[in-house]
């Protein structure tokens, strides 16, 4: 008989924690935007909670290891915000960056990031990223902070995105590069000076002044 009250008791313990738990990855995902598995660690919370709380239709599992909150609010950036969660550091830019600013209506394959040189290179399996490899200053050198979907995402401000389409013109294009160059100048009208400080910044004012006296 008191086997049968002690386990009584222990089922009632575990059936007790279960929601604790599920309420900790649920309000983790809301103040985060994505949680990722690893997150769970340091609150000792086993990975399990996230498959019970997919199978409940709490959580929604948008790419391997990431899952948002099936209240959240999905936008069509979706592929930054994880990028973002799943490569701390990196900053969204060029084609990626191109498309959320409105500088190309073109759609990216790819999302396009910046890591700094000698960091181990990212891995995800899902989306598909494209990655350069530049100096720590250049993280942070016209990078902005745009919230989405509550992920603070570091996205390169539409001067320093075209200054970089032309710094890797040979990986994106010499026609993207103009394309974007004239969107911005319709957009941007007195974004000049910024523009040419950008190009200085990125060694490319030589390469981008034939454009900019044609356009002007």
């Amino acid at each position: 008989m008191l086997l049968i009250l002690v386990t009584s008791h222990d089922d009632t313990r575990f059936r007790n924690m279960a929601p604790t738990q599920s309420h900790q990855v649920l309000e983790l995902a809301r103040a985060k935007g994505a949680v990722r598995a690893r997150d769970l660690v340091p609150l000792d919370i086993p990975r399990t909670v996230l498959s019970r709380l997919v199978a409940q239709g709490a959580l929604i599992r948008t790419s391997r290891g990431v899952y948002v909150r099936a209240d959240a609010n999905i936008t069509e950036h979706h592929s930054l915000v994880e990028v973002a969660v799943r490569v701390p550091g990196a900053a969204i830019n060029l084609l990626s960056a191109l498309a959320f600013h409105g500088l190309t209506d073109e759609l990216p394959v790819a999302v396009w990031i910046a890591v700094k040189r000698g960091n181990q290179a990212p891995r995800l399996d899902s989306p598909r990223i494209e990655v350069t490899w530049t100096a720590e200053r250049f993280l942070r050198l016209g990078v902005t902070r745009h919230m989405i979907e509550g992920v603070d995402v570091a996205i390169t401000n539409p001067a320093r995105t075209v200054a970089d389409c032309f710094k890797y013109r040979s990986r994106v294009g010499v026609d993207v590069a103009v394309a974007a160059l004239r969107d911005y100048l319709k957009r941007h009208r007195t974004g000049r000076p910024e523009l040419w400080n950008m190009a200085g910044a990125c060694r490319v004012q030589r390469v981008i002044r034939p454009y900019l006296e044609a356009l002007s």
